[in-house]
């Protein structure tokens, strides 16, 4: 495997909780931090953008599904972010790995001193090999106008802040399907145009997620544009992350947008 690169990865709801169920799932969290520690012993840097702050906080509140409004998902935001970096502390300890929680809303990124410090803050504790980021949205604060309204969008506004070299979509698909009906074809192995293929995307979401594969590739564009490479795959296979990230497994490739 190359070292040394740069890798932003980006869990959703979706691949964090029980597959029937508002639930975190504790199994494939284990999972995912597990690929996160083999890409470290492999000599990368990883930043991990998170979410699944609301969906940890339903049980708690006593709530079986996602709520409707907005002041109670920032309630459940509160709750839930406590247990969420509580199970990221947990996990990572077993790989003698350490959490460092980043909440950050638009205006952070927005304005440029507040991003700059940011990006300052990235990267001292990135000098640190034992400490793993961990960034979402302050949903707790942030307010409907000025949400990202999904973490695909800070994933690629935090992979363009710290100069990623790697932006990391993981999803419930195992890439962008060539057709979304025929799902046994496979995902689409390489894009060299999002323009091309943004038809090809479903609006869909889950339950608990505010994003489906439209707005990843949203974000991809973005991303590619400012000269980071994306892919897009399945984080129920996170036993294949350090494969893809090595240049194989399955998934969606999308090359960066070079200037002519």
């Amino acid at each position: 495997m190359t070292s040394g690169k740069r890798i932003v990865l980006k869990f959703g709801s979706g691949i964090l909780t029980k597959l029937h169920s508002v639930e975190p799932d504790p199994v494939q969290m284990r999972k995912l931090v597990e690929a996160v520690a083999l890409l470290k012993q492999a000599g990368h840097s990883c930043v991990v953008v998170s979410s699944g702050a609301v969906a940890s906080g339903l049980r708690p509140m006593q709530f079986k599904e996602r709520p409707g409004d907005m002041t109670t998902l920032q309630a459940c935001a509160a709750v839930g972010q406590t247990h969420l970096m509580h199970a990221y502390e947990s996990l990572l300890r077993d790989h003698d790995l350490h959490v460092a929680q980043l909440l950050l809303t638009h205006e952070d990124l927005g304005n440029p001193d507040r991003a700059e410090r940011v990006r300052s803050t990235l990267v001292r504790l990135l000098e640190f090999p034992q400490v793993v980021p961990v960034i979402n949205e302050n949903d707790s604060v942030a307010i409907e106008e000025l949400r990202f309204g999904d973490n695909d969008k800070l994933s690629s506004q935090v992979a363009l802040l710290w100069g990623a070299d790697i932006l990391l979509l993981l999803t419930s698909a195992p890439g962008l399907l060539k057709d979304s009906t025929r799902p046994q074809d496979g995902p689409i192995p390489v894009v060299d145009d999002v323009d091309e293929v943004i038809h090809h995307a479903s609006g869909d979401k889950s339950s608990l997620g505010t994003g489906g594969m439209a707005s990843k590739l949203r974000a991809v564009q973005e991303a590619v544009n400012g000269g980071v490479e994306c892919i897009i795959a399945s984080g129920r296979q996170a036993e294949q992350i350090p494969a893809v990230i090595a240049g194989q497994g399955t998934c969606t490739r999308f090359t960066v947008k070079r200037l002519q």
